[in-house]
């Protein structure tokens, strides 16, 4: 019999309570994850009693007031607060999102629980590591490209095919897809992951682009663009209501249309 466990300093045990220093009437319960890599200690889950009547609407407001007001050590990415940027991509209640467009009114009641994007290195809190996931990135050479000289300005493109990149030039990079793809989870150091795939095929749907040879011959690999199973874990999960399942689909109609 085989017997599966995980190492002993993976294992997430229980943290620090931190109660409401009021006695508001609308207290939520955050549990989030905490992890110091310059600490010997292993990951916990810490929990945040919020009162809500003093506290923004969005998860993103909480976590402010956390770090702000409660517990300045939690650590966390964001920057624009508007669902452009991508930096607050994280698990709330299992589900990869943005904690700026994710209201608190939203969330299940009692306590909700907050991680760092899954199967990715934790740098630190709620801050994964996305190294990797950018080098992939610069792999498919997400800029024009054209062996014509540049117009004195802009590069014309009718209507009609200037629709065709909606749905692709909306991905703020925030990675949700990829970090809820299994097939991402388990070869993502060959697999590109629906969020760089989407990337690609926004290029390759570029009608002022002339290198799309060059760029599915980089795709042209039994993991690369292959290993996407249409699972749609990537579609659902996205916050911008892109999909990018149909992005791969698209790319994959491509490839066996130049044989």
């Amino acid at each position: 019999m085989s017997e599966f466990t995980l190492p002993a300093n993976s294992k997430v045990g229980t943290g620090r309570h931190w109660p409401s220093p009021g006695n508001g009437g609308r207290v939520k319960n955050f549990r989030i994850y905490r992890w110091d890599p310059d600490a010997t200690a292993n990951p916990s889950l810490d929990t945040y009693e919020i009162d809500l009547d003093h506290c923004g609407p969005m998860v993103l407001d909480a976590l402010v007031k956390i770090n702000d007001q409660i517990d300045p050590t939690l650590s966390y990415r964001r920057s624009c607060r508007e669902g452009v940027c991508g930096s607050c991509a994280m698990n709330i209640d299992g589900h990869n999102t943005l904690a700026c467009l994710t209201p608190i009114d939203t969330l299940k009641e009692g306590t909700s629980r907050i991680t760092p994007l899954p199967h990715l290195p934790v740098l630190k809190d709620l801050i994964p590591d996305l190294s990797g996931l950018y080098a992939q990135y610069a792999l498919i050479e997400p800029w024009l490209q054209s062996d014509q000289a540049p117009p004195d300005r802009e590069r014309r493109q009718s209507p009609e095919d200037r629709a065709k990149l909606d749905g692709l030039w909306e991905c703020i990079l925030c990675f949700c897809c990829s970090t809820s793809c299994p097939s991402y989870w388990w070869n993502q150091d060959k697999y590109l992951g629906p969020s760089i795939l989407l990337q690609s095929n926004r290029w390759l749907s570029d009608s002022r682009d002339q290198a799309t040879g060059e760029r599915l011959d980089r795709l042209e690999d039994p993991f690369r663009l292959y290993r996407c199973h249409t699972i749609m874990n990537c579609t659902k999960t996205c916050p911008k209501g892109l999909n990018p399942a149909r992005a791969i689909g698209d790319t994959k109609r491509m490839m066996a249309e130049r044989g």
